[in-house]
């Protein structure tokens, strides 16, 4: 069993993401929407991370997480070790969002994991978890959409906007995404090494 596939059996144990929002969660969740606001412009990396642990998301060891990012529901949030997430990156974790080791989140970014139905009469809510496999990078201003598995090694074209699941160590780009290329199998570089800790 995998990370990604733990992180999900949690979340169903643990709690199951809420969908519909009685009137004191709108209140907690806005509460926790603005401190992440708060969290996402401070000046280090491990100011940002220990905001978000506090907030309950697990973060690995060598992460960086860039100023700007904003988090939906960060307790629902896992990020591996060795891993990036650019500047202006939105990451919506309000149905389970899981990111391997090792993967690039470039700027802009918007990850989401709960939209509404539009041919729902009453324009519900609906939504699945995202997971990211090791290795995946996903270009700047790219769009993960609910329910979406990009596989280990994976590489999302900048601007395309993802709503299937992307196979292993395959390039995706277009709106749709259709594959476009494939890329080698054999990663080995650490992200980690080339955070630098006061951005």
């Amino acid at each position: 069993m995998n990370v990604a596939e733990k992180n999900i059996i949690n979340i169903v144990q643990d709690e199951e993401p809420a969908v519909v929002a009685m009137p004191f969660d709108k209140l907690k969740g806005s509460f926790i929407y603005i401190i992440c606001g708060v969290i996402g412009r401070l000046p280090f990396h491990a100011l940002r991370i220990l905001g978000l642990r506090i907030l309950k998301a697990k973060i690995g060891k060598r992460t960086g997480i860039y100023r700007g990012f904003e988090v939906r529901r960060p307790r629902f949030l896992t990020i591996g070790n060795s891993s990036v997430v650019g500047h202006g990156a939105l990451l919506d974790a309000r149905c389970g969002l899981t990111i391997g080791d090792n993967v690039n989140l470039s700027n802009e970014v918007m990850i989401w994991t709960l939209h509404h139905d539009y041919n729902d009469r009453n324009f519900a809510q609906t939504g699945a978890p995202v997971i990211i496999g090791n290795y995946a990078w996903i270009c700047s201003r790219a769009i993960i959409l609910p329910g979406v598995t990009i596989g280990e090694g994976a590489v999302v074209a900048a601007g395309a906007v993802v709503a299937r699941d992307v196979a292993p160590y395959t390039v995706v780009g277009g709106v749709p995404a259709k594959p476009i290329a494939k890329r080698n199998e054999h990663l080995t570089y650490d992200l980690g090494d080339a955070i630098i800790p006061i951005i």
